[in-house]
């Protein structure tokens, strides 16, 4: 007789945890408050140290055309990744303490899961 349900015992067991795991993908979605609280109960479960920040949106500054003479003093100008620019940058960026250990293909994995299809993101590490 245990012989017969010990099979039928893993069956369920098998099922039970994959339910569980089903119920708490439901709960979560790309929403940001979301995503951070299923990112830290994954990554950083006592500490909670992972944050989410909107993408950096700033504006292209060009320095001449072509066609037009080139001015002589340029003012200060900052060179950013192209990741940081408005129209071609990312929608969010998720940001990791510096002495947190990680599986990165684990967090892009999870984030691909929950974030919507047309968002962009980059995973930044901060002191």
């Amino acid at each position: 007789m245990k012989s017969f349900c010990h099979p039928i015992g893993e069956i369920y067991d098998s099922w039970s945890i994959n339910r569980t795991d089903n119920l708490y993908k439901v709960k979560h979605n790309g929403q940001i408050c979301y995503l951070r609280a299923a990112l830290n109960d994954r990554f950083d479960p006592s500490y909670r140290r992972i944050r989410i920040q909107e993408g950096n949106q700033y504006m292209y500054q060009y320095i001449h055309v072509d066609n037009e003479l080139p001015p002589r003093y340029l003012g200060v100008m900052y060179l950013y990744q192209d990741s940081d620019y408005g129209d071609t940058g990312v929608d969010f960026i998720v940001e990791v303490p510096q002495d947190l250990k990680y599986d990165e293909y684990t967090m892009k994995t999870m984030i691909n899961f929950y974030k919507l299809a047309s968002k962009r993101y980059k995973i930044q590490k901060y002191e």
